[in-house]
């Protein structure tokens, strides 16, 4: 009967995973030619990922959070959710009713 994978043997399998489609992605993106690099920027950029609307960017408190307006789903950039992380309760509270109907 084989064990359950450990926290850490999960985390380390978790980030192998990562890591091996994060490579494959870059490889694929090199061979892109820089003009339809651009294309597809233009076309993606500040679109909601879920439903293809326009995102609006919210500043608080230094993060820049982007709320989607159509589907309402709230998307965060590299490094942002760390931050949203590191705010004190009252704070994340605040960030949260910025983004209630």
């Amino acid at each position: 009967m084989p064990d359950k994978p450990s926290e850490r043997e999960e985390e380390f399998i978790a980030r192998q995973e990562y890591e091996r489609l994060k490579k494959i992605e870059e490889d694929k993106r090199g061979k892109l030619a820089e003009a339809e690099k651009k294309t597809l920027r233009d076309l993606h950029y500040m679109k909601c990922p879920k439903c293809g609307m326009d995102l609006i960017a919210v500043d608080y408190r230094g993060i820049e959070v982007d709320k989607c307006s159509g589907c309402q789903g709230i998307w965060l950039d590299a490094g942002e959710l760390e931050a949203v992380a590191r705010l004190e309760k009252s704070g994340l509270d605040k960030l949260f009713s910025v983004f209630r109907k």
